[in-house]
């Protein structure tokens, strides 16, 4: 009877061990696509337009290297069009989406978030602009790029509360607040940094005070895709929890930042963001 109780555990054991390796095995390549214009998380790589590069792109190959499962992080167009290649099941992650209630019957979000984009408050160095918090942009004119992605909350503080001319992109929102026709730009802390220091402006404008909004960029699993299973979401929520703890996502954002400004200065007439 000894024995056989053993026969049973060692039995069971194995089952276990061969599911646990089915699910690690079972997709071992995953296809991945983002934003081609949110620098320095994600954008289009102008020395190969059909993948993706930036700090997301970075972490997520990191991530998957550690789970011996491979990654293609491609283009897929507009964002518009990255997230419907995701939701179609045609893609498998969306790496840099914020949290939206309207897509959880389609996507999986994968906690915590790759990264939090937050938001600073520009000014001219030399501007009298007195802010304690958001509700003190009230009495101020700002700009806010057509690109940014706020957290719905802040938004709708700023459509309630705050004046703001949206821009075409962010180097015309800088570009504004340089002459004179805005007080004050809302802007993301990485990307702000890297384009006011690739259009020459470092001397010309300062980020005031704490962020105003920190949005998520999340891991975003498509329900459809093939790859989606409670291992896979496991594992990628396991690792997303150990790299801030690691200090690689500081490290991997500083690095793109210097990236995306050395592009930025040849030619400055490439896409901006």
């Amino acid at each position: 009877m000894r024995f056989g109780k053993a026969g049973g555990v060692l039995a069971c054991m194995a089952a276990l061990l061969s599911s646990a390796t089915m699910a690690a095995g079972k997709c071992e390549r995953l296809v991945a696509t983002g934003s081609p214009d949110a620098p320095p998380y994600s954008w289009q790589d102008p020395k190969d337009p059909k993948h993706l590069i930036g700090a997301n792109v970075e972490l997520l190959q990191q991530v998957a290297s550690e789970l011996g499962v491979k990654v293609d992080v491609l283009s897929a167009g507009r964002r518009d069009q990255a997230l419907e290649e995701v939701r179609s099941g045609r893609m498998d992650l969306l790496l840099d989406t914020p949290l939206q209630v309207g897509q959880l019957t389609a996507l999986d979000y994968i906690h915590p978030p790759l990264q939090l984009n937050e938001y600073l408050v520009w000014t001219r160095h030399d501007a009298e602009l007195a802010f304690n918090g958001p509700a003190d942009l009230a009495n101020y004119q700002g700009s806010l790029s057509e690109r940014a992605r706020l957290t719905p909350a802040f938004e709708a503080f700023a459509k309630a509360h705050l004046k703001l001319q949206p821009a075409q992109n962010l180097t015309q929102a800088f570009q504004k607040l340089v002459l004179g026709q805005v007080d004050y730009v809302l802007a993301g802390r990485y990307s702000g940094m890297a384009m006011i220091q690739s259009l020459g402006m470092s001397n010309d404008l300062i980020a005031r005070g704490l962020p105003v909004d920190r949005p998520g960029l999340y891991l975003a699993v498509s329900h459809n895709s093939a790859c989606n299973d409670s291992w896979l979401r496991g594992q990628l929520a396991k690792k997303l929890t150990e790299l801030p703890i690691s200090g690689a996502s500081e490290a991997v954002l500083q690095r793109n930042v210097e990236r995306w400004k050395a592009q930025m200065q040849v030619p400055l007439d490439a896409p901006k963001h």
